[in-house]
């Protein structure tokens, strides 16, 4: 299969690119294709012909999207827009990838895929947004939720946890909750769902939940490091976005495909460093 691989320069870009081979991939990163812009949207499928464009793109300054929506929204909601328009028109289907963002945290169990969105953040509204238009104009869509990403690559929580493993002393919030997913885990998933041509909206997320703090104390005795890690709460660390403190992600999609549980994606990670 010939796939256009959008967001090629991020974390979950660098997995597929390495997981997917048995595919040719097209990758684009930003900076070679902005899906803000539909004229480039329309070249770059004319030129590359695929069979599914996957839609790794994405704006994740979380913060910052609180004092520039404009942006948050030509990344998050226009480019995607812009992907199920193209790729309806030339009856391609559209994998996208979204956010546990969308909720609002509030619930008591973990979030599957028939749960009511109720985003909270800029952040989380425009990728809500992106996910309505590609729901909307192309029906061979997969709108793939997926939470806590990381990767030995690119910006992200855990990664900045490792890099601080060499304090005595770290600050962690006890009260955020969520499912921890390894990009490459993710990746094999989204290579067996594409097999499918089972189209609608997916949980893929490191199986089970953890909070951030047992998180960062389960990389540290990995790591074999002496760390003090002192939980503090969600109001102690007040951030420009509001976070969903229970983002756990669960599927109850057919076919069922999940993913292995969070500790094992942390224990290769830290195999993979």
């Amino acid at each position: 299969m010939k796939i256009l691989l959008t967001g090629a320069g991020g974390q979950l870009g660098h997995a597929v690119q390495a997981v997917f081979l048995d595919h040719e991939i097209r990758a684009s990163s930003r900076a070679q294709l902005d899906i803000a812009q539909l004229g480039a949207v329309r070249e770059a499928i004319a030129a590359n012909r695929p069979d599914l464009v996957l839609n790794a793109a994405a704006y994740n300054a979380v913060d910052q999207a609180e004092a520039d929506p404009e942006a948050a929204y030509r990344g998050n909601a226009l480019g995607p827009r812009n992907l199920a328009l193209v790729t309806a028109a030339h009856g391609i289907p559209l994998l996208h990838v979204s956010t546990d963002y969308v909720f609002d945290g509030l619930g008591q169990r973990p979030y599957h895929e028939f749960d009511r969105p109720n985003p909270q953040s800029v952040y989380g509204t425009s990728k809500l947004a992106g996910e309505d238009a590609v729901r909307t104009l192309n029906a061979k869509h997969y709108i793939v939720r997926t939470a806590w990403v990381y990767h030995s690559v690119g910006k992200n929580f855990i990664k900045t946890m490792y890099e601080l493993s060499h304090r005595s002393q770290v600050q962690v919030v006890k009260d955020q909750f969520g499912s921890p997913t390894y990009a490459p885990h993710l990746a094999a998933a989204l290579a067996q769902l594409i097999e499918t041509e089972a189209f609608g909206i997916y949980h893929f997320a490191g199986h089970g939940g953890t909070s951030r703090l047992e998180l960062t104390q389960t990389l540290y005795e990995l790591l074999g490091v002496g760390v003090v890690v002192e939980p503090i709460t969600t109001d102690q660390m007040p951030r420009p976005a509001q976070r969903p403190l229970n983002a756990i992600l669960t599927t109850l999609q057919e076919p069922h495909i999940e993913l292995p549980p969070w500790q094992d994606g942390v224990a290769q990670f830290v195999r993979s460093l």
